[in-house]
């Protein structure tokens, strides 16, 4: 359970980095592209072991991190563009309901069970969490744009999931720094060929702010993923109840920290999804 508060912490940490960047005016493309790359570095630190290239090929996760570190830059400009196009609310919404799909894999694929009262818990924190991330009146889709929710919702699910595939099949306690690293890595990585691409058009100008607000994210999300990992190996909860305590306390703990520190007001509906939000952590956790 500490694993799992201290990945809750950490998501909830991003989330205040990303506040500030509106703050600071730092570019959040290029400083998404630095905090992989210190996410990267802050992995490698950890492990204790020696970085062997030729293991590393023959590793039988290794190409796992190289398909999560797409699919992370590839979520992310989904996300910013399902904002832009359908609005903060509709991206929140898709991003958090896509525990969805982790939670029906693990029961489906690694034969995992949960109690009457859990599935209630499941089921609210699904309300919850759409409730809690309601910063319009109403959540209006187009048809035109409802491709792109879609598109956020089913990737991130499967980045939840190929977390749980791999840590259930393929790594050993030692290796989980070096695969968190590595997804990290592989993002940068893409990133950087996002930008480049980009650059034809724009030239790059180096931006300490951006640099800085990449540092100060990079630390907490290598942790968002590292502890979650470390949550997911221990036999207390089913992966399905850890993925979903995971997802409605980061959104009941953000909203909580936007009241206190951004002074964020809360329409009704949303105090009714973090009031929700407690009775399925309850319901989740205890039953």
């Amino acid at each position: 359970m500490i694993a799992l508060a201290l990945s809750i912490l950490s998501s909830t940490l991003i989330f205040v980095v990303f506040k500030l960047y509106d703050t600071y005016r730092v570019q959040t493309l290029y400083a998404i592209v630095v905090n992989y790359m210190v996410a990267c570095i802050t992995g490698f630190f950890l492990y204790e072991g020696t970085v062997d290239i030729g293991q590393l090929f023959n590793a039988s996760w290794f190409w796992g991190p190289i398909l999560m570190g797409m699919l992370f830059i590839t979520i992310f400009n989904l996300m910013a563009k399902t904002a832009q196009v359908a609005g903060v609310s509709v991206a929140s919404v898709a991003t958090k309901m896509s525990l969805v799909i982790p939670v029906i894999v693990g029961i489906w694929l690694f034969d995992e069970r949960l109690t009457f009262i859990q599935i209630i818990g499941i089921v609210l924190a699904l309300v919850a969490v759409y409730l809690a991330s309601l910063k319009q009146k109403h959540l209006v889709i187009n048809r035109q744009t409802l491709l792109l929710p879609f598109l956020v919702f089913l990737g991130s699910g499967i980045i939840d999931t190929s977390i749980k595939y791999f840590e259930e099949l393929h790594l050993t306690d030692a290796e989980v720094p070096l695969f968190s690293s590595m997804v990290f890595g592989c993002a940068a990585l893409t990133g950087i060929l996002f930008i480049g691409i980009r650059t034809k058009s724009t030239p790059l100008k180096v931006n300490f702010k951006n640099i800085l607000g990449g540092i100060a994210l990079g630390v907490p999300n290598y942790f968002s993923i590292y502890f979650l990992i470390r949550a997911l190996r221990t036999d207390m909860l089913s992966s399905a109840a850890i993925f979903t305590l995971n997802n409605v306390a980061i959104v009941m703990l953000s909203t909580l920290v936007g009241i206190v520190l951004f002074k964020e007001r809360l329409s009704l509906k949303n105090w009714s999804g973090v009031a929700l939000a407690v009775v399925s952590i309850v319901l989740v956790a205890l039953f």
